[in-house]
């Protein structure tokens, strides 16, 4: 009964729970790259549309709302009105149903009206009429540059800086107060009817944090980690949804690019809002399709121009976790795009040593449960006060349980590398060279290392030589693990031939 379209998703998406009146059920998808999302960002500045206002940035994710009502529909052709719907609602899927009368009530005419009232549309409205400006009455001839130029009553034409002292004799016809949904319905029966809308409005996104706290081990390189998650949600569609159903959807849903930043008539300033979880009931997970959906176990209310954040899931105490170092010496040169046979070419060094927590997310280890993708942050507590300090984040894409999640951290500061070209040799069709990379460790423990060297000059290549235990990981990238006593230093050698 959609005289538009309909929403292009699962059916079990846009059903909500029937026989209540007034309930709001709320499905959010987040197309935002984790860590990426800030509410200081994502609000309209003035000027630049026909509304008066322009998006400044658009948020990176949508939402499906499904609202269910008591409404009194009168026997045959009627117009029904229904305000606090989202101001950037997508009117294409738009769906109007009646769920006590689905054979007897069909929808003929639908429309959305999203032109509200302001000074601007006002002044727009009233241009080559009467205004009332300091008491006086004023023909307004434009608006423009924060002015209006106006007549007055003698004839002379100025210009007024700004709306001061401005008043209408009367509200300008078609505007309203809030943006409505209007349908022609023609019902067989009348009387009082539940009905169901549902459609797409933009404006809304989600995205994971994680908060971990580290405790390093006796042995440096093992410890334990404090794992929290919380869901962040961004609302600035223009709607308030008041106490509800809440789904999030993890994964990488397709959808056809849209056009445009939508079209919210007034000025959203973030204003944050952090709601802390209770002992309510929390999220549910579940595998939905080929994605994962979380459900919150209980009614919440999320107002427009707002963030909120609600626990994902209760801390995960003592997670295993392991501290990685990696020297990626050739990281600059790590892709090529064909035959490089210069002698120059790749022998930049990056002193850089990486430093990352590796962890699985294994049920054994306390977690086992899919994590949407989002920001990291670490912590580690310093026990000279008691605080605990920050010491780094990362991001994570939707990761799967029994995968390992890996975690950069910053670089080393007592670890360096060093990377040279030792010798090269050039023919008509081959290169060989050969490198040295030196590792040195100026704490006062050992460490590990993982050399990463990448052969970036063709795919045919042949490793000969080389002086450690090695593993190629793929036909270009291999991996050379090392132990460096304290204030020691690892020297690995290798030489390799290309072909082509």
């Amino acid at each position: 009964m959609n005289l538009l379209s309909t929403i292009a998703i699962s059916s079990a998406m846009l059903i909500a729970s029937a026989g209540l009146a007034d309930e709001t059920a709320l499905t959010i998808y987040s197309t935002a790259r984790p860590g990426a999302v800030s509410a200081d960002m994502y609000r309209q500045i003035p000027g630049g549309s026909h509304t008066g206002y322009t998006w400044y940035h658009q948020i990176p994710g949508y939402a499906v709302v499904k609202q269910q009502r008591d409404v009194e529909i009168d026997h045959g052709i009627s117009n029904l009105t229904f305000t606090g719907v989202a101001a950037l609602l997508d009117p294409t899927t738009v769906m109007f149903e009646s769920l006590t009368d689905p054979e007897g009530t069909s929808v003929l005419e639908q429309d959305y009206r999203f032109d509200l009232l302001s000074m601007d549309k006002m002044l727009e409205r009233y241009i080559d009429k009467d205004i009332i400006w300091n008491g006086d009455s004023v023909k307004l001839l434009s608006v423009t540059a924060g002015g209006m130029l106006i007549e007055l009553s003698n004839g002379e034409i100025q210009f007024q800086q700004g709306y001061h002292g401005v008043r209408f004799p009367s509200m300008a016809e078609g505007l309203i107060l809030k943006p409505t949904l209007n349908w022609m319905v023609q019902s067989q029966t009348g009387g009082e009817q539940e009905t169901r809308i549902s459609y797409q409005t933009s404006g809304i996104t989600w995205w994971a944090d994680y908060n971990i706290v580290y405790h390093e081990g006796e042995d440096a390189n093992h410890g334990t980690m404090d794992l929290g998650a919380w869901v962040s949600i961004l609302n600035q569609s223009g709607g308030s949804y008041k106490d509800a159903n809440l789904k999030l959807i993890a994964g990488d849903v397709n959808r056809i690019p849209q056009g445009g930043y939508g079209q919210s008539p007034y000025v959203a300033k973030s204003e944050r809002m952090y709601a802390m979880a209770d002992a309510a009931p929390g999220f549910e997970e579940k595998s939905f399709f080929e994605y994962h959906l979380y459900t919150l176990g209980r009614p919440t209310t999320i107002p427009d121009r707002s963030t909120k954040q609600i626990e994902l899931f209760e801390s995960a105490k003592h997670v295993p976790v392991e501290k990685k170092m990696f020297y990626d010496g050739s990281k600059m040169f790590m892709h090529y795009g064909g035959i490089q046979n210069s002698k120059d070419f790749g022998i930049n060094s990056n002193a850089k040593v990486e430093v990352f927590l590796a962890f699985e997310n294994s049920e054994d280890d306390g977690l086992g449960i899919p994590l949407p993708s989002g920001r990291i942050r670490v912590s580690k507590l310093d026990s000279a006060d008691g605080s605990f300090e920050f010491i780094g984040e990362d991001t994570i894409d939707h990761t799967p349980k029994d995968e390992e999640i890996m975690i950069k951290l910053g670089n080393a500061f007592d670890v360096v590398g060093e990377r040279k070209q030792t010798s090269f040799t050039r023919g008509k069709d081959w290169v060989v060279e050969s490198f040295e990379i030196k590792v040195r460790n100026h704490k006062d423990q050992a460490v590990e290392v993982q050399i990463q060297e990448h052969l970036y000059r063709w795919s045919n290549a042949k490793v000969s030589n080389i002086s450690h235990d090695h593993k190629m990981l793929d036909a270009r990238t291999m991996h050379i693990p090392v132990t460096i006593e304290a204030d020691g230093e690892a020297v690995v050698t290798y030489t390799v031939r290309y072909d082509w």
